[in-house]
């Protein structure tokens, strides 16, 4: 079908404003929050409710034409980029709350609703939505699900997959399925888990269910200035190995702290090499006991500086100045590139040196700043992309420390996924079999791969053409990397 043809159809039962074609209407659809890679789609479509959604995909599997969706635009591993031959499926009229149940601890959102929101309208119940990207003012729902999301809380609340019931799904032939269930779990296989985390591959989510908790009567945060951020990293897994579960554990290094500290003003010691937040919630006795645990293990674990909020106020300036880290790159580079591997904790020390090492190499900075409770490392590599080579330059740099992340026991992503950034590096993770068991998955749902091709499972070909291997723990793929 010719893309004239395309349109007419589509327009046949979306408003004309509904469906844009014209270069310029298409720009601001060309890339999402990771802007490394741009592509124009031939079509973007804005449905504003759910029966406009099925007969959208069913005009393009009639049509053969592939499918990306695309929430609010703030993922971080190019899941929403546009195919040059495709429908780019917006979801982001589809936002409102559907409905809040405070007696289940429930809520009922499209999935154009942003996280925020959610934990915003339950506030009156005294309920609130765990999860917390750091872009939780303006990501969506349903791209937190595609990517299953989580934040700075996800080490003590978990994960979107942690936190949702169940999902509204319409297939790309136009089968809407229910996903999930209102009770704690769900006969057969655990298909919830499947289409978590999916980045769009296996149908369309229209409508989430989401689990409500309600909100601790005191949270404090402890700030605590280390000279080496090594002794961080150490202080981190002696938390963990004292049975403490934190509600949040993050670090920045001395790098990403300077840039947070003139954006925000949060407070940081600007002389300290890392700053590790770590906060207690729940009842006033239990926070007031596990923070005077937590003092004891930062000062044993070599702290130069031991802070702990006084007021709620300063809790949220400490976190303010934390998820303001991607932003605040932008004042010190001109571009930046977002890794999101996942290491054991125990490795935090050996990984971080291993960074530091690379930035050396390839003369590029490197803001380390990460969930380092649960060892999910983002760190942001500092570049110029108008100067030539350089960008190619970075993306060697992040495969490295992907590759170094597998290398340590983990993963290439923790949280961002995989999209057309890690795609590669798949092939270092999974051995052939296993990539063609993903393969067999996203066919029972989507025989024809339309929805979001090219994205997240690389083919075999495309393994043997980028030459990676499989890698396993202790193998010697980057002779130059720390061995663990």
């Amino acid at each position: 079908m010719s893309s004239t043809a395309l349109v007419a159809s589509l327009r046949a039962f979306l408003p004309a404003e509904a469906v844009l074609y014209e270069a310029e209407d298409l720009r601001p659809y060309e890339c999402d929050g990771l802007s490394a890679y741009r592509q124009t789609p031939l079509i973007v479509a804005l449905p504003g409710t759910e029966e406009e959604v099925l007969r959208i995909l069913k005009v393009c599997h009639a049509a053969k034409t592939p499918v990306v969706a695309r929430g609010a635009g703030t993922g971080l591993s190019g899941g929403a980029l546009p195919h040059a031959h495709g429908v780019l499926l917006s979801l982001a009229r589809l936002k409102s709350i559907l409905e809040i149940d405070p007696a289940a601890r429930t809520a009922r959102v499209q999935p154009g609703v942003r996280n925020l929101a959610i934990s915003e309208a339950a506030m009156p119940y005294g309920l609130y939505y765990a999860p917390d990207p750091s872009s939780q003012i303006a990501c969506s729902i349903g791209g937190n699900v595609a990517e299953n999301s989580g934040g700075v809380h996800c080490l003590k609340y978990g994960l979107t997959v942690h936190n949702i019931l169940k999902l509204r799904v319409i297939t790309i032939e136009g089968e809407i399925l229910q996903i999930g269930s209102d009770g704690l779990d769900a006969p057969g296989y655990d298909l919830l888990a499947l289409m978590t985390g999916s980045e769009g591959m296996l149908g369309i989510v229209t409508e989430v269910t989401v689990k409500l908790i309600p909100r601790p009567e005191k949270a404090e945060v402890v700030m605590a200035a280390f000279d080496d951020i090594r002794k961080a990293g150490d202080a981190v897994a002696n938390v963990i190995a004292a049975g403490i579960i934190p509600a949040g554990m993050e670090m920045m290094d001395r790098i990403t702290t300077h840039a947070v500290e003139e954006f925000v003003h949060a407070g940081y010691n600007l002389e300290a090499a890392a700053i590790l937040l770590c906060e207690s919630d729940g009842t006033a006795e239990e926070v007031s006991e596990e923070i005077r645990r937590i003092d004891e293990i930062m000062e044993s674990s070599g702290a130069m500086e031991i802070r702990a909020s006084s007021s709620e106020v300063e809790r949220l300036r400490f976190w303010a100045g934390r998820k303001a880290a991607f932003p605040a790159a932008g004042r010190v580079s001109p571009d930046y590139y977002c890794m999101d591997g996942t290491i054991p904790r125990s490795k935090l020390s050996q990984v971080l040196s291993g960074i530091e090492a690379l930035s050396q190499k390839y003369g590029l900075r490197c803001m380390n700043v990460f969930h380092a409770g649960d060892g999910n490392l983002h760190p942001l590599i500092l570049y110029d992309a108008s100067k030539p080579g350089e960008l190619e330059l970075t993306e060697e740099f992040g495969e490295k420390i992907l590759h170094m992340c597998v290398q340590a026991g983990g993963t290439i992503t923790g949280e961002h996924g995989v999209g057309v950034e890690k795609i590669n590096q798949m092939c270092a993770q999974f051995r052939p079999g296993e990539l063609e068991m993903f393969h067999g998955v996203k066919a029972a749902f989507d025989p024809e791969g339309l929805l979001n091709p090219g994205k997240a499972v690389p083919t075999l070909r495309r393994c043997a053409e980028h030459g990676a291997m499989h890698v396993r723990r202790g193998e010697e793929k980057f002779p130059e990397l720390p061995r663990f």
